[in-house]
Parts: structure tokens; C-alpha cells; sequence
């Protein structure tokens, strides 16, 4: 009778990417994965995005901010 937890039975291979194929298609998913959330963040906040657009563009305020002709503060 064998025993059931013999380990000569066992087979790890179910399942697991092998070889370079394998971590060629994770990787695949993984970059088209990151792409898609990239997109859709843009999608999300593309009212705030076009908000800052134009705030770049046309300042309201143009004391706002840091003025480049002023020095940094030396210690």
C-alpha cells in the first residue's frame, strides 16, 4: 500500500511557467497589464489633467510661485 505522502509521486510541474517561453509570457502580461493601468489612469483623471494643462499654460497668479530671480537661501 503506498504511502500518501511519498514524494516519489509528486509532481510540481502543474501549472508553473517553464522555460524562457514561459517568463517571456508572464512578462507579456505583466507589461500590457501595467500599460492598461497607466491608460486607464489617464482615462480616470483626465479632467484633473486638462485642468493642470491649462493652468501651465495660463497663469492667473503669475507672483505664485518661485520667481527665478531670486537666490536660494545659503546656510
Amino acid at each position: 500500500m503506498a504511502n500518501s505522502s511519498d514524494s516519489s509521486d509528486y509532481q510540481d510541474d502543474a501549472g508553473a511557467p517553464s522555460g524562457p517561453g514561459g517568463w517571456l509570457k508572464v512578462g507579456a502580461v505583466a507589461a500590457g497589464s501595467a500599460l492598461a493601468g497607466g491608460l486607464l489612469a489617464a482615462w480616470w483623471y483626465r479632467k484633473t489633467l486638462h485642468q493642470l494643462r491649462q493652468a501651465e499654460e495660463d497663469p492667473k497668479n503669475p507672483h505664485f510661485g518661485i520667481q527665478e530671480d531670486e537666490s536660494a537661501d545659503e546656510a
